[in-house]
């Protein structure tokens, strides 16, 4: 009997074991350091993407997956007769979901494939697709489980901590925050990316702050389901991690850690956190 296989990005951040486990497909990104271009995932891990950041001069810059590796993927997926469900990062971010609306719109007629808009990114994104992968194996439908997300899009909540506002500026995501760029030199900024755009969600003036402000923001959202607490390559993460600790007790949240797609234009350093708000 046929079923329902999952495909996403590289925004997703879901560990390749978890990748495996579920069955999901993951379409890279391309990641560019000047002139040379490298595959997120396959020849571009998280660790080395931070190493260079550093090392970079420039500012790094990322390039959305083709169709036809979209269309790659969607061939793999549905190869037993299977239908493809494929979630991507947040469409006002990417051109990554019309690459893959143009790779199901090439294969309509063969394989039954439905491309979603998460609103998200990083972990967000990851839960999504977990979500859906885990409903798949429980024997629901495509359509059911496109409703599924559709459904639970709006409770996902998605805060990052900043280090900087230079990568979004450059990277021209930065959307609604702009109005932090005149203190830029002055403040940590908290963005609030759960709507799938750069929102501001609050500007304090040191780290630490910073990370109370994050703390506080969960603690005011009550019984949350699935949150993920996420860093990118930030020295500092243990003691994020320890004062999230302090409201949930550890077994109940996972880690993550912010790969080089939303690394790139978060730039480095990076802490948040992700989860799904009450029902």
């Amino acid at each position: 009997m046929a079923g329902v296989r999952l495909v996403t990005d590289s925004s997703c951040d879901l560990p390749q074991e978890t990748a495996e486990a579920h069955g999901i497909g993951i379409v890279p990104l391309t990641i560019r350091f000047g002139d040379e271009e490298l595959v997120d995932r396959e020849e571009l891990s998280a660790d080395e993407f931070y190493r260079r950041m550093a090392a970079f001069e420039g500012l790094p810059e990322t390039a959305a997956p083709s169709p036809g590796a979209f269309e790659q993927a969607f061939r793999a997926a549905g190869a037993d007769g299977d239908a493809v469900v494929c979630i991507n990062l947040s469409a006002a971010l990417s051109a990554t979901m019309v690459a893959a609306q143009n790779a199901a719109t090439a294969l309509a007629g063969e394989l039954e494939v439905h491309v979603v808009d998460s609103r998200s990114i990083t972990a967000g994104l990851g839960t999504l697709v977990t979500m859906a992968a885990e409903a798949a194996e429980a024997g629901r439908s495509a359509d059911d489980i496109v409703r599924l997300v559709e459904e639970t899009r709006p409770r996902s909540r998605v805060y990052g901590g900043l280090d900087t506002l230079e990568n979004l500026k450059k990277g021209g995501r930065i959307g609604n925050a702009a109005a932090m760029l005149g203190a830029l030199l002055s403040i940590k900024p908290v963005i609030d990316i759960s709507t799938g755009e750069v929102e501001e969600a609050g500007k304090v003036r040191t780290r630490r702050k910073q990370m109370l402000f994050l703390r506080d923001k969960l603690q005011e959202a009550g019984e949350v389901e699935r949150l993920v607490v996420c860093d990118g390559g930030a020295p500092d993460a243990e003691e994020f991690v320890d004062l999230i600790a302090e409201i949930r007790p550890r077994d109940s949240f996972t880690r993550s850690t912010i790969g080089p797609v939303i690394g790139t234009h978060g730039g480095p350093r990076m802490i948040g956190m992700t989860w799904l708000a009450p029902a």
